[in-house]
């Protein structure tokens, strides 16, 4: 990951924790019900998980209790804005903006002395069978301060109050107490340390409860897509749900996608795109072994590009220019099909969302999309980064620069 290091492309939004932050985390972790971490400092995105305590756990998805009880902690106003990521659901992202937009100011004035734990709460204590999944509806967002601020606010205001009655401000043990709670806590009669619940309704999602589950449900009929093929064979077994039920890898989802007007493709457009020529050099960069230049080279040199496409065996040279072929032999006859001439995956490699979808269901179907066809390096990036990230520390060490450079061209 180095590389991605310096060219400032993994996590780089992430924010140092150290010092009182980290005892303030750790009083979060134990009100959660997880235990404290022994790190001395780490750093944590906006939702509040961190990967070198993840790392030290052993465990991804640390600030969950069950799949179905995710969590976040809010230690800085600078979390508000930065990218979530890890996300146990697409939807995590917009709560984190929702929370902010609502709370914003309030949570930089709490967050001075104190920090805030979130329990995103959709009503299920557990999953049990994988079409759970579907019971998601409404999130309830919940806070909770650590040190029991809010009592101790209703304390110190009724500690005033006594101070101030007949003759109790000559009270010794009422100003001690007054002077420990001001010690201890700062004068809290003023300010406003009350978050009200926040209600977040879901649509379209996805989630990695089940292996990894796309709940696509604003359509003409539900479908569910799982990513594990041993969940997928559970759910189909339910027949609780009017829903449609596919593995990620059954072609017949194409088929349904297109047919429910939320993908397209459509070929001659495709080829205008710059996102065509991305996947044709990540595809043909797949055949490519031993070479005497480097992939990058090869990949951004026509001359270089010709001469190693020549080289490769017809198999896979048809592959990598399937879709040319196709569109050059549809000028003379209309007789022959797509699937006849051009590559199953690069085909779905070139779909993409609806034009009709709003914006929030397009990045979710393109989440889908590189997830079926993993070929465009700079939508694989945007899109999931986590899938990004595992592809990339396997390949060539060329293939790596030729990646870095696509993507920083790109934002």
């Amino acid at each position: 990951m180095q590389k991605l290091l310096e060219a400032n492309l993994y996590r780089s939004e992430l924010i140092s924790v150290s010092g009182k932050l980290v005892e303030r985390y750790n009083k979060c972790l134990v009100k959660l019900g997880f235990s404290e971490t022994k790190l001395k400092s780490f750093q944590i995105d906006g939702i509040g998980w961190s990967p070198q305590v993840a790392e030290e756990k052993g465990e991804i998805n640390y600030l969950n209790n069950g799949e179905a009880n995710p969590h976040g902690i809010i230690i800085s106003p600078l979390q508000k804005g930065k990218p979530v990521y890890l996300p146990f659901h697409t939807f995590d992202r917009e709560l984190m903006k929702f929370v902010f937009k609502i709370h914003g100011d309030k949570i930089k004035d709490i967050t001075r002395d104190c920090a805030i734990c979130l329990d995103f709460d959709q009503g299920i204590d557990a999953f049990y069978e994988p079409l759970d999944v579907l019971k998601y509806k409404t999130v309830n967002i919940h806070f909770h301060l650590i040190n029991d601020l809010l009592n101790v606010q209703k304390q110190q205001r009724e500690l005033v109050k006594t101070f101030n009655r007949d003759q109790n401000f000559i009270d010794e043990n009422i100003q001690a107490a007054l002077l420990q709670s001001a010690k201890k806590h700062g004068d809290l009669r003023e300010r406003d340390l009350d978050l009200h619940e926040l209600e977040y309704s879901t649509s379209s999602f996805y989630t990695r409860a089940f292996g990894g589950v796309y709940v696509l449900r604003d359509f003409i009929t539900p479908i569910v897509v799982f990513e594990d093929e041993t969940w997928h064979k559970e759910a189909i077994k339910d027949t609780n749900y009017d829903v449609l039920i596919f593995h990620i890898s059954q072609p017949e989802l194409m088929v349904k996608l297109r047919d429910h007007v939320i993908i397209e493709c459509d070929l001659e457009e495709v080829v205008k795109d710059k996102r065509y020529e991305r996947v044709k050099k990540y595809e043909m960069a797949s055949y490519l072994k031993d070479t005497q230049h480097p992939i990058k080279d090869i990949l951004n040199d026509p001359i270089l590009y010709k001469s190693y496409l020549n080289k490769l065996d017809i198999k896979a040279r048809k592959k990598v220019m399937s879709v040319e072929r196709y569109l050059e032999k549809l000028e003379t006859s209309n007789q022959y099909k797509i699937s006849d001439i051009v590559d199953s995956k690069m085909y779905e490699a070139l779909h993409q969302p609806h034009s009709s979808l709003s914006a929030k269901h397009q990045d979710l179907i393109w989440m889908l999309l590189v997830n079926i066809s993993p070929k465009d390096v700079l939508f694989m990036y945007w899109f999931d980064k986590e899938a990004f990230y595992s592809s990339f520390e396997t390949w060539d060490e060329s293939l790596k620069d030729w990646a870095i450079e696509t993507i920083s061209n790109n934002i």
